[in-house]
């Protein structure tokens, strides 16, 4: 059972996206909240690979099931990134920083302000 999106299609991050942002979903609100829907069924199936595959729970709510993350959604992000800079920086931290960098990231001066005081409490920790 995988905790993170890596290895999801589009439309699966989609979903995963969706049930994250409400908490918790019925297939119904997962339409209303992904582009360009399929079908009901179609989600219906999808959610249920996403309960099979061990990303989502089901609970039954009258007659209908609401759709629940199994790992809370900062935990899958870390899991995520972790997997992303092991297989393609290296494991580096600083390349994949620098990539984002590189590829246009326009940060605002209180986003880069705010990574500097990160990157200065990672040295007084001793990380």
């Amino acid at each position: 059972m995988s905790e993170t999106s890596v290895g999801l299609s589009r439309r699966e991050r989609q979903i995963m996206d969706a049930i994250y942002r409400r908490g918790r979903a019925t297939v119904a609100e997962v339409l209303e909240d992904i582009p360009d829907p399929p079908g009901y069924s179609a989600v219906r199936a999808m959610l249920r690979l996403l309960e099979e595959k061990g990303h989502l729970r089901h609970e039954q709510d009258g007659p209908r099931y609401v759709f629940v993350p199994v790992v809370h959604r900062d935990r899958a992000r870390r899991s995520a990134l972790t997997h992303v800079v092991r297989t393609f920086f290296d494991g580096s931290a600083t390349e994949a920083v620098a990539a984002l960098l590189d590829d246009g990231a326009k940060l605002s001066n209180e986003e880069l302000d705010r990574l500097s005081a990160m990157i200065e409490q990672a040295r007084e920790e001793g990380r």
